[in-house]
């Protein structure tokens, strides 16, 4: 863990987690633009998925589907981005984001140039994604 790493500190509002990894809700405007918006953070402070060992890659993906799976369920997007990029933050992590086709900045990234002003939406609450998240990974552990 790194005392000046964002993500070692935080990364956002912690909404699931294990030993390994945590999903934290990003708030403040990108989360109030793209309500849902998660990060999957792995824990040890690591650079890239082939610092980790194959069956902890396995895992955080695990987690990223997980993740991503919840919200499609609960929010119903047109879409969800799927993003590892660590060039300003060089801590492993995976941004999980749902878009919809009238968010501010669709078709191009969120990081993009704002293109239009989004209708309002509401995001699922953080009990209901981390249930849903955890009930995912249980059936997959469960072979279900």
């Amino acid at each position: 863990m790194s005392s000046e790493c964002e993500l070692c500190a935080a990364g956002g509002e912690t909404i699931w987690q294990d030993d390994l990894c945590r999903v934290v809700r990003i708030g403040g405007e990108e989360g109030d633009a793209f309500p849902g918006f998660c990060r999957v953070v792995w824990r040890a402070h690591v650079a890239e998925m082939t610092d980790l060992a194959a069956c902890d890659r396995r895992h955080l993906m695990n987690v990223v589907f997980a993740t991503e799976a919840a919200l499609r369920a609960l929010l119903r997007p047109d879409k969800i981005n799927l993003a590892s990029l660590g060039n300003a933050v060089p801590h492993l992590h995976w941004h999980v984001i749902p878009r919809w086709r009238d968010d501010s900045r669709f078709p191009l990234p969120i990081w993009g140039e704002a293109k239009r002003a989004a209708p309002p939406r509401k995001s699922a609450d953080n009990e209901a994604l981390a249930a849903t998240i955890a009930e995912i990974l249980s059936a997959e552990v469960s072979g279900a």
